[in-house]
């Protein structure tokens, strides 16, 4: 029996008979992504997208989520007691990179049960991560030559924001900041949504670094967070910053400000529609 009178009797089309389907495995796709997703445990299908985009697949976020679905990648969501919500007191917002830092203390334990503690200093601007000290014990002098050590490298900040906590209390970092022309802004106790840009780096660094390692040591821990640091920095995408890193952005408010004539104001300008909200 010929097809076509085949095709009849049942009542299909003929092109449907022929069709072929062009969909392709994605093979490779697949296995990169698994291997993204293994290295990086808590990155979801939009950040998977974004590194895959970099590396040359050229796949929208849609086909990344679902084979992120098919391979059984979602991220374990750790369950948190809920909070009574409070008022949020508006904070002025920096206009450039390092005009403003923010700093904060987490807390963890070493695999023989002793505390360890680190010092975030975050650039409010760029949400770049200046230094993570690390050690068991880290009083208000060890957190001013911290500081010295960044402005070293970086100029001093107009500002700094930091909580109630005992180290920024004192008199030795109070004496810091006045020696060196600094000004101390204290958020209101029981507020930490007003300095909200170093609790998301907290909640992000005790998700993707504290939470993924178990330090034997200390010098161990300063390895792994440093490492942390950079990757956090130079190589992971940041929503708020239009998926770019905090390099990035700031080599882009470089630039920008580099082709601003001196009359212009590179905050007014738009540097793409992911910083419109953030870096302006």
């Amino acid at each position: 029996m010929s097809e076509r009178r085949a095709c009849r009797v049942i009542g299909m089309q003929r092109c449907s008979y022929r069709y072929q389907s062009r969909r392709k495995d994605w093979v490779e796709l697949r296995q990169r992504l698994l291997e993204l997703a293994a290295e990086r445990k808590r990155f979801g299908y939009q950040r998977l997208h974004v590194l895959l985009r970099r590396e040359g697949f050229p796949v929208n976020v849609k086909r990344i989520y679902r084979l992120y679905k098919e391979e059984g990648l979602s991220v374990r969501k750790r369950i948190r007691k809920r909070l009574k919500g409070c008022p949020r007191k508006d904070l002025q917002a920096p206009t450039r990179p390092g005009e403003q830092w923010a700093m904060d203390f987490t807390s963890d334990a070493l695999a023989d049960g002793r505390a360890l503690r680190t010092l975030n200093v975050v650039d409010t601007f760029t949400r770049e991560c200046l230094a993570i000290e690390v050690d068991t014990s880290l009083p208000g002098l060890r957190v001013g030559r911290v500081l010295d050590r960044i402005i070293h490298e970086r100029g001093r900040p107009e500002v700094i924001v930091t909580d109630n906590g005992p180290e920024f209390t004192s008199r030795v970092f109070d004496q810091w900041c006045y020696q060196r022309r600094i000004r101390h802004h204290f958020i209101q106790p029981g507020k930490p949504m007003q300095n909200g840009t170093c609790e998301s780096f907290n909640g992000r660094f005790r998700d993707e670094c504290l939470n993924e390692h178990w330090f034997r040591s200390i010098q161990e821990a300063r390895r792994i967070t440093e490492a942390w640091r950079q990757d956090y920095n130079h190589l992971r995408p940041h929503g708020p910053l239009g998926d770019q890193t905090p390099a990035e952005a700031a080599r882009r408010w470089d630039s920008l400000r580099s082709a601003t004539p001196p009359s212009a104001n590179p905050s007014e300008t738009t540097l793409n529609p992911g910083l419109s909200t953030s870096l302006v």
